[in-house]
């Protein structure tokens, strides 16, 4: 392996590339000798140490002199083959962490071997998303080339005439099916995608999580499945360019279990009850059980509000926050255990408090002021005080007055197509200045794309004439589509983008996916962007939650697969790390990779909204059902706690109220099936105090 030195240039400017960089299109035929690939900072030639025509030599820069040891050709499998392509440049070691030295090596196929020739003038490698970097930023002839974390300087940028590597997704893969279903594995199966080169992968998913991946040849597979718990089934197709297809039909499957289980827990012991204010505190015994206890549901005055739960390897938690009570009111309580066949146990014994007669606790009263059967996503207060939200699924913008609970559809948002999954109308934002222009910006799917548009609001009407289309091309899936806006004190628009069901694409700079995007209200690129496009930050799966504190800095929250969630502290260029490193697990010590500041267990997490009140960060959860409440401390978040775990049910969308509380939506039922109107949901105005 080359001994790799780092002495990265500070200040370094982006440098444009001009006439003779990499242009998107077909794939061009490269002649034998193929083409050279130039170093914008050296007008050195990408070449093979000594022209030795061997495996395993290493590359450096060195003056352009037309051997074939600098005659590359670009496959449409995105591999940058050598000496007539008889060999490839390969990652050594297949390493995915900075710095990573290069090679020449036999044509395996591998993603190690593969490349994104990018329009900016980067080629990065499609395992690691690093940079083909030359060492040090030096300009002199035999300095190393590796990878690096990329940084858009002068010494990670190309030149050259070769064509684009193969940019057309496979088709969907169809009759997606399931057979031999028992408790702990399904067989899925599918039909064969069709690729312009060919499928090389076929990657399986439930409910947006990655489950395994399985060659291109490959139609059917055994899965290891949960019994007693629901899941949507599903898969995509992926060519050896990374390019990814729309995904098949979702299968829903319910294992049985794996075997009868009529025994109950034995009681919760010792339940006790202590008041701060409004708020009581519950606390209890674990119960036992002969599989496992899998929640513990919690009673007041002998109706069940709300509950704690746990997974098979995890066992739920003992304790209990009932928030928003009353002043002054003697409240009872009970809890009870289940296991995973819903067999329950006797009750715990019960406790009775009493509330003191003032709230003194940070989270206080909470008030339904709305219900829609569709899911409420993006979520504004207008200047009047009243609220607008966009339905999801049914495509439409209702008003609600939160006093009054009265409710009236504005329009319906044209060209709006749902993903049978998590897509539709999504985010809504408006300007400091919508008293005055009348502007709503909305991010929404369409049949081809996300995009984000605006359309003007005039006599409680949306005037459809208006629309604009700010922003297209972002690519759309079944699940990762991103989809919160947010105006910045800056006056600039914040997009979260999800990949797209593509890891490569959030650590591709020239792709709006899996990044956080940052427009001037007319639709137009800040100047001051840090790549020259709207890409703001990148290295995300699927961010849904952004929040500015009174410092003016971008918080967002982030779903991981199937290990963690992430709370992030956003900065200008930041890399997040996707898709090497889920929150804090994977290759995370990657020179350049931004940590998160705060992470969840996926059970406890999938966390979709946040708002900032006071330098307080609240996070809206789904999955977990839960809000927690962190302080912003300098740059860290503390004092974390959550509330309302289990009450409410699944938690999306948390935004400032105008009284300094905040609006909290529901979304229990239908938030993976683009069915409109098939849902439970609420909104909730909960009081702060202080």
């Amino acid at each position: 392996m080359l001994t790799r030195v780092r002495a990265l240039v500070a200040g370094a400017a982006v440098v444009v590339v001009a006439a003779g960089a990499v242009v998107a299109g077909t794939v061009q035929a490269s002649a034998a000798a193929g083409s050279t690939v130039v170093g914008v900072a050296s007008g050195r030639c990408l070449d093979v140490v000594g022209n030795r025509a061997e495996p395993q030599t290493g590359i450096n820069i060195y003056d352009c002199n037309g051997q074939a040891n600098q005659a590359w050709q670009l496959t449409a499998a995105g591999e940058l083959r050598v000496f007539d392509g008889a060999l490839c440049l390969d990652v050594v070691g297949q390493d995915t962490s900075a710095p990573a030295a290069v090679q020449t090596y036999a044509c395996t196929g591998g993603a190690n071997q593969r490349w994104r020739v990018g329009t900016d003038g980067t080629v990065v490698g499609v395992q690691s998303g690093l940079c083909l970097d030359v060492t040090g930023g030096a300009t002199a002839n035999s300095t190393p080339v590796g990878l690096w974390t990329c940084n858009g300087q002068s010494h990670q940028k190309w030149t050259t005439a070769l064509g684009s590597a193969d940019t057309t997704a496979p088709t969907v893969p169809g009759n997606a099916r399931v057979s031999d279903l028992v408790c702990d594995s399904v067989t899925f199966a599918w039909d064969a995608s069709t690729d312009a080169v060919g499928v090389a992968f076929y990657d399986v998913y439930h409910d947006g999580q990655l489950m395994k991946s399985v060659s291109g040849t490959t139609l059917s597979t055994s899965l290891t499945v949960v019994g007693g718990v629901t899941w949507g089934l599903y898969v995509n197709a992926r060519d050896a360019a990374g390019n990814v297809s729309q995904a098949s039909r979702t299968v829903p499957i319910t294992p049985p279990q794996c075997q009868e289980d009529t025994q109950p827990p034995s009681a919760p012991a010792r339940l006790t009850g202590a008041v701060s204010g409004t708020t009581v505190t519950l606390n209890w015994d674990a119960s036992s059980d002969n599989i496992g206890v899998r929640a513990y549901d919690i009673y007041r005055g002998g109706a069940k509000i709300g509950a704690v739960t746990g997974t098979a390897s995890a066992p739920p938690a003992t304790g209990f926050i009932d928030s928003g009570l009353s002043g002054t009111v003697r409240y009872e309580y009970f809890v009870v255990a289940r296991d995973a066949q819903a067999n329950v146990s006797a009750r715990s014994n019960t406790v009775a408090v009493t509330t003191g007669s003032s709230c003194t606790n940070p989270v206080c009263e909470v008030r339904q002021v709305g219900a829609d059967t569709d899911i409420p996503w993006g979520l504004v207060t207008l200047p009047d005080g009243s609220i607008l939200y966009n339905r999801r699924d049914a495509h439409d913008i209702v008003r609600l007055d939160p006093a009054t609970g009265a409710r009236s559809t504005v329009g319906t948002v044209p060209d709006v197509q749902s993903t049978d999954g998590e897509g539709g109308l999504t985010g809504l934002a408006i300007s400091a200045s919508f008293a005055s222009d009348r502007w709503l910006y909305i991010m929404h799917t369409s049949a081809t794309d996300n995009r984000i548009v605006r359309i003007k609001m005039v006599d409680d009407r949306l005037d459809l004439a208006s629309k604009q289309v700010l922003v297209s091309g972002i690519l759309r899936n079944k699940f990762h589509d991103g989809g919160r806006l947010r105006f910045g004190p800056d006056g600039k628009l914040y997009a979260s983008t999800g990949d797209a069901q593509n890891g490569d694409n959030a650590q591709n700079r020239a792709s709006l996916n899996g990044k956080v995007l940052r427009l001037n209200p007319d639709g137009s690129v800040p100047s001051d962007n840090p790549f020259g496009n709207y890409v703001w930050s990148y290295g995300h799966r699927n961010p849904q939650g952004l929040a500015f504190d009174s410092q003016g800095r971008l918080w967002e929250q982030e779903f991981g697969n199937a290990i963690m969630d992430e709370t992030n502290l956003i900065t200008k260029g930041g890399n997040y790390g996707w898709p090497a490193c889920e929150g804090t697990s994977g290759t995370c010590n990657t020179a350049g990779f931004l940590a998160p500041k705060r992470t969840y267990p996926t059970s406890d997490g999938s966390c979709a909204g946040i708002a900032v009140v006071r330098d307080v960060l609240y996070i809206a959860c789904e999955r977990g059902e839960r809000m927690y409440r962190a302080v912003i401390s300098g740059t860290e978040l503390t004092g974390v706690q959550a509330y309302f775990t289990g009450i409410y049910g699944r938690l999306r969308t948390v935004e400032p109220a105008p009284d300094g509380g905040l609006w909290l939506t529901t979304s229990n039922g239908g938030d993976k099936d683009s069915i409109p109107n098939n849902t439970d949901a609420k909104i909730l105005h909960v009081t702060l105090n202080g």
